[in-house]
């Protein structure tokens, strides 16, 4: 369970990332309200999940979570740049992760 609720805050914290874009610097309500919630939301299920992932673990997946989705949705959602070098880095990080998930305890 410690995992999926990992998983869900990794994905917060992709919202919370690109909803800064969305803000223009907390000047508009609707995106800053949903920015602002999905920030403690985020860090709320991290903390939670951390009462039985080792801290180091539960907090480099979260925040790869967020750099590969805030990336991508970057790419998507802003027509930021994708080379294949950061492509090629990005796997990098998701077999990292996967190797965290693998390696850890519960």
């Amino acid at each position: 369970m410690a995992w999926f609720v990992l998983f869900v805050a990794g994905v917060l914290e992709v919202v919370w990332s690109l909803g800064l874009k969305y803000t223009e610097g907390f000047e508009r309500p609707v995106p800053s309200v949903i920015t602002g919630v999905a920030i403690v939301a985020s860090m709320g299920l991290l903390a939670h999940a951390t009462r039985t992932l080792p801290i180091g673990t539960a907090y480099a997946v979260w925040v790869a979570i967020g750099v590969v989705g805030a990336t991508i949705g970057g790419t998507v959602l802003f027509g930021e740049a994708m080379p294949p070098r950061r492509l090629a880095f990005l796997v990098l990080l998701i077999v990292s992760i996967v190797g965290l998930k693998l390696t850890a305890a519960p």
